[in-house]
């Protein structure tokens, strides 16, 4: 025998009828969704590096042939003053390349737009000046321009801007066109149409490219660098492993690499976590679903 179920006494609101939100829980500020993500690639770090240690002391690996993660993290300590600064160096260059790849690439981006015979007079060299390799006209550049600061800054740029120019693009044009024949209908100016439509229609397509170009304006700053050969006291951290490996320190070789790997993916995340606070409360990209 089924009871019947006791009646929930109506206090003449529609609360029944909204949406039940689940509450989040968190630990240590985290969201419990986000750390198997975190916790998996930690562990299978710290397996490989503990695999790769033990393959060094087994088969009795010499250093300047491969050396182990606990030689290459004291080698990192007691090499950091010279390391840091090299990296600062290869830091600017990289911060001021990607600034100019995005000044230029979402200028041009919105100029191609509203011109399509100016996109399609000069993007195809945007093209060209993309799929050259930087290592072939770094030296042109070195030896055209004359200052290594420079040049290095071109050769970086080079490379990080072709991403944002082509994703901005996609991004302008991606608008719906449906909001395009209705701002068309209320007279809107052009200014007005790339204001409130088009480009934030264009965001998540930019952040995209700027993801993409961040890691691509370090490589392209450690190739020219590597292009360069420059030394002194205002190197990068390229000189710095050609520097090592022509001495046959090859750890500190090692802890230049970790320093260029660590700085791309500190890169990486504040790239990302701009996206998802410019995206999170209105793209479908970083809108939490309960489903």
């Amino acid at each position: 025998m089924t009871l019947p179920t006791p009646a929930v006494p109506h206090d003449g609101t529609d609360a029944e009828a909204r949406p039940v939100f689940r509450v989040e829980r968190k630990v240590l500020g985290i969201s419990t969704e986000t750390w198997p993500g975190i916790i998996a690639p930690v562990v299978i770090g710290v397996l490989a590096l503990g695999l790769w240690e033990f393959i060094v002391w087994w088969r009795a690996i010499p250093p300047f042939i491969l050396p182990g993660p606990l030689l290459i993290a004291k080698t990192l300590f007691a090499d950091w003053g010279t390391l840091s600064a090299s990296l600062w160096v290869t830091l600017r260059i990289t911060a001021a390349a990607l600034i100019a790849a995005v000044s230029l690439g979402v200028g041009l981006a919105i100029l191609f737009t509203q011109s399509k015979w100016l996109e399609k007079s000069l993007f195809p060299y945007a093209v060209i000046l993309q799929v050259t390799p930087v290592v072939s006209i770094a030296p042109l550049i070195i030896i055209w321009v004359g200052d290594i600061n420079l040049s290095l800054l071109i050769c970086a740029w080079i490379v990080a801007f072709f991403p944002i120019l082509s994703n901005t693009i996609l991004g302008l044009n991606s608008a719906d066109h449906n909001l395009i024949n209705l701002f068309q209908l209320y007279r809107a100016s052009r200014w007005q149409t790339l204001r409130y439509l088009r480009l934030p229609a264009a965001l998540p397509y930019f952040l995209g490219g700027l993801k993409i170009s961040g890691g691509l304006a370090l490589i392209g700053a450690v190739v020219a660098e590597f292009v360069a050969g420059s030394g002194g006291s205002a190197s990068g951290l390229a000189y710095r492993i050609l520097e090592a490996g022509y001495q046959l320190k090859i750890p500190r070789m090692f802890a230049a690499l970790i320093m260029i790997s660590m700085s791309g993916i500190a890169i990486f995340l504040a790239i990302s976590w701009l996206s998802h606070m410019l995206l999170r409360r209105w793209h479908e990209s970083a809108l939490k679903r309960e489903n």
